[in-house]
């Protein structure tokens, strides 16, 4: 049974959500406005509203019909039967709430204005997946990954432990947010066939898997560009950060281009560790500057 909850988790895509925050950290650290327990707080709070749409996902993908069993992505533990419909409902919500929690924490830190961003988190948590128009079957996926696993995490993270905005945060957020597109462009890429039976248009489906492949490629690139300015910032050993998060990008894109079925498995999550790398590496480099 926790085998199943852990596959319903998605560990591969997890490295997203904490992206973000650590990113963030690195900017603290260079703006010397470090906070360790809103820092922590912010980690858990990204993980948990990842958890919950991931739940969400499942749930309502299930309850419309779009899962078959078999299929090459993950398993999915409701249309396999391992999970009951009701338990993943309450787990998605139970779940959310507890990300609430913690989010209602920051507060303290941030100000009461952070409530309604809040709010705006939560719903579009589950606005990925339900409501009257569901993100991802119409081609947004990507666009929301972009705002709320990118500019929104890593700009809320660094403002409340810093108190102000910064633009090259801002930079680093869109970054952040197009590596994170990518890790759902391997999966509706991956998926595209299924996606297309069913009526569920992701950008696979609307542009063809060729066109997100090079979009996939296209997006590394740029991620990387939009921090340039940062980087020459830095000692110039750590040049190599990015350099190498290029050749792997890369790398993971050939392999995109000839794999097919449940081969691509592995590359979504190369991609969620090459991206979750490039943060880590940025934030431990701004500490020891």
């Amino acid at each position: 049974m926790i085998k199943h909850w852990i596959e319903a988790m998605r560990l591969r895509t997890l490295p997203v959500s904490l992206a973000g925050v650590i990113m963030a950290w690195g900017f603290n650290f260079i703006n010397h406005n470090f906070n360790l327990t809103p820092a922590i707080l912010c980690l858990l709070f990204a993980l948990l509203a990842q958890i919950s749409s991931n739940f969400a996902n499942e749930y309502y993908d299930f309850k419309s019909g779009l899962d078959r069993k078999g299929r090459d992505g993950h398993r999915r533990g409701v249309t396999e039967g391992d999970i009951t419909p009701r338990a993943m409902k309450m787990a998605t919500y139970g779940t959310l709430a507890l990300a609430c929690a913690v989010g209602c924490s920051l507060i303290y830190y941030g100000g009461w204005w952070l409530l309604p961003m809040g709010i705006v988190i939560a719903l579009g948590a589950m606005a990925y997946s339900a409501g009257p128009y569901p993100l991802s079957r119409h081609g947004l996926g990507e666009v929301a990954v972009l705002f709320f696993f990118g500019i929104i995490p890593v700009t809320l993270t660094y403002y409340v432990q810093s108190l102000e905005w910064n633009i090259q945060v801002l930079f680093a957020s869109i970054s952040v947010g197009l590596m994170g597109a990518n890790v759902l462009i391997v999966n509706n890429y991956r998926d595209h066939d299924d996606d297309k039976s069913v009526g569920k248009r992701t950008l696979a489906v609307i542009f063809g898997r060729k066109a997100v492949a090079n979009l996939y490629l296209f997006n590394g690139f740029i991620a990387v560009a939009l921090m340039a300015g940062m980087w020459s910032l830095m000692p110039v050993w750590s040049w190599a950060i990015p350099v190498l998060y290029l050749v792997a990008h890369t790398a993971i894109w050939i392999q995109l281009n000839v794999r097919t079925g449940s081969r691509l498995n592995p590359l979504l999550g190369m991609t969620a560790m090459a991206m979750a790398a490039y943060s880590l590496f940025f934030a431990i480099t701004a500490a020891v500057m």
